[in-house]
């Protein structure tokens, strides 16, 4: 996402309104496409997949990161806890697969698959499958012969507005900081669809600064440091001259961490939400400094080439304990309405 896009969407620059002749009539057209498509969809006119489980959708209303992916890894951690076996579908945006649905690894390249799938399999361990056409990446995990391995819930890593695919229970993730910017649809604005889709969602999960009536608070819990190439961990004090670099959706969000943390990077490096890494780049990069720490989304598109001062700063969603359990709590009675998937 460019600066100025980005300026104008949440900081009101005036090129907003010189700008407003072109960038209106188009959000008005992006708007009516998109709601006709939507009751396409609802009405049956336009098919769409019903899964034989649960699917739980984790989405937002807003272009950009807002933190859906630390949600997807909490809800996954903690459905396992309950004895469920969740599975994960994604879109692998960033990522061209040589054939769809594909099944990540923890060996896929994030050029097949995108970033985030890996993220999420090499952090829980659980089945994640990738395809533009979502319900064809949900068929793909319920295809396991094993029983014992099927999947009972599926959860998806952004998706609100792919209506191909029912869902039973949708959450969305607010960012705290940023909220709705200034209210317009795309390309005059950050949304996808009008604030009024948060009335009929079944969650609200706001990442950061205030919550809003209705909305859970969560915050992002920085653990310690892990290095790229030995897997060693360490306080992020325990390093001097720290150069910080972000390729997410909001990379200023990760700079402020570190200086909540109680470090001042001596350069802050900001990259376009996934974009791929060349290691020449990189390796100039950390000669800013004598440690080059970045984010775990990051991270997994640099392993390969990881220097021995490299670091990323895993993050874990915390929601508070009583409407963490309703979110856990109604998907299980989903669950029970489903029962068991067939042998």
């Amino acid at each position: 996402m460019s600066t100025l896009i980005e300026k104008i969407w949440f900081q009101r620059h005036p090129a907003g309104i010189a700008l407003m002749p072109v960038l209106w009539p188009l959000s008005k057209l992006f708007g009516a496409i998109s709601q006709h498509r939507r009751k396409q969809f609802t009405a049956g006119i336009k098919p769409s997949y019903r899964a034989p489980v649960p699917v739980v959708i984790v989405g937002n209303i807003t272009a950009g990161g807002n933190g859906k992916t630390p949600v997807v890894v909490w809800l996954v951690e903690q459905l396992l806890a309950q004895g469920l076996k969740p599975g994960v579908v994604s879109r692998g945006y960033g990522g061209k697969a040589p054939h769809y649905p594909y099944q990540v690894s923890i060996d896929s390249p994030t050029s097949f698959v995108g970033d985030e799938p890996v993220l999420i399999h090499r952090r829980t361990g659980v089945p994640v499958a990738v395809s533009p056409v979502r319900a064809e990446a949900v068929q793909l995990l319920l295809a396991e012969k094993e029983v014992s391995k099927r999947v009972d819930v599926i959860i998806t890593d952004d998706g609100l507005q792919h209506y191909a695919l029912q869902r039973d229970i949708e959450i969305v993730v607010i960012d705290g900081q940023r909220r709705f910017g200034n209210q317009h649809l795309i390309p005059m604005g950050p949304l996808r669809e009008s604030c009024e889709r948060l009335d009929e969602v079944d969650f609200q999960i706001c990442n950061g600064g205030k919550a809003q009536p209705g909305e859970i608070p969560m915050r992002l819990s920085p653990s310690t440091l892990i290095n790229l190439k030995t897997g060693e961990r360490c306080s992020v004090t325990e390093l001097k001259d720290i150069v910080a670099m972000a390729g997410i959706g909001h990379p200023p969000r990760f700079f402020a961490t570190l200086r909540e943390l109680g470090v001042e990077p001596i350069h802050c490096q900001p990259f376009a939400d996934h974009q791929a890494f060349k290691q020449e780049e990189l390796t100039v990069l950390a000669t800013k400094g004598q440690h080059l720490v970045m984010t775990e989304k990051d991270a997994v598109k640099c392993h390969a080439f990881a220097e021995s001062n490299w670091w990323y700063l895993p993050v874990d969603a915390e929601l508070p304990a009583e409407q963490a359990q309703d979110i856990i709590s109604q998907i299980i009675k989903v669950k029970e309405q489903y029962g068991s998937p067939s042998a």
